[in-house]
């Protein structure tokens, strides 16, 4: 993907904004990939992690550039701040600094106040999800005999609170997307009762479904060079599956359908 950056330093940056309060769904791990394959397109990028106690975002990306110094490389790399969970006043002063195309915004996997005020702030609203009745549940519950969807569950109405803010504030809308990180095929009738359920729950709280990361190995694997699928020059034991695993980013990003031209270029 080339780079192309924006010409306005004033606009407002789109906010993408990662979202679950269940952990261990690949939250921080997608925010990280979003990030950087923003970064890698030429758009100037300010990551916010709102987890100061496991900062794990925070913590990939300064892998990042310690390996890009040490082997004198040249990386995409965005910028990053990891803000207390009391302090308001920093979130607000990052959310209104001048210069990025882009917030890529890591919330805390549980309830906490600024998790609350970024959903407020969204534009784009990621919510990942593994491919599970339990974690389906943060969004709603299903009866137990027919899969059928009984009402939504407190996540999604935690989120409706917050679309309901961010319309009030200053009449904007949210772009919520559930990204289903998917399970080994052979996992095939609970890929299918999940998918229906979530299909059946889109449609009454309003929000959309794309394809999530399978290859979690791989992912975790880069963590400590800090280093993604996007990254493959630098990969030397590049294997196939890396390879499909890069494919499989690519097409999440596309589907995530942010309002950004360097990322509908051919690359």
């Amino acid at each position: 993907m080339p780079g192309a950056m924006s010409t306005n330093l004033n606009q407002t940056p789109h906010a993408i904004v990662l979202g679950n309060e269940k952990g261990g769904s690949g939250k921080s791990t997608s925010s990280v990939h979003i990030a950087l394959a923003l970064s890698v397109a030429g758009l100037r990028v300010k990551v916010l992690d709102l987890d100061p106690r496991q900062r794990t975002t925070a913590r990939y990306l300064e892998n990042r550039a310690g390996w890009a110094q040490r082997h004198q490389l040249d990386l995409p790399q965005p910028s990053v701040q990891v803000i207390a969970e009391d302090d308001s006043e920093a979130f607000e002063m990052a959310l209104q600094l001048p210069g990025f195309d882009a917030l890529v915004i890591d919330t805390p996997g549980r309830d906490s106040a600024l998790g609350r005020a970024a959903l407020a702030r969204a534009d784009t609203l990621v919510t990942p999800i593994n491919d599970s009745f339990i974690d389906f549940d943060l969004l709603g519950q299903v009866d137990a005999d027919s899969f059928k969807v009984t009402r939504p569950s407190f996540y999604a109405e935690l989120v409706w609170k917050a679309r309901q803010a961010r319309a009030k504030a200053d009449g904007g809308t949210v772009d919520w997307v559930v990204l289903r990180n998917r399970l080994s095929p052979l996992e095939a009738r609970n890929r299918k009762r999940v998918g229906t359920a979530l299909a059946e729950l889109s449609k009454r709280i309003g929000f959309r479904v794309v394809p999530g990361l399978s290859e979690r190995v791989i992912y975790r694997e880069l963590f400590p060079k800090g280093l993604t699928l996007l990254d493959m020059a630098h990969l030397p034991d590049a294997s196939l599956s890396h390879v499909a695993a890069r494919a499989e980013l690519r097409e999440l990003i596309a589907a995530l359908d942010l309002p950004f031209a360097a990322l509908r270029r051919p690359g």
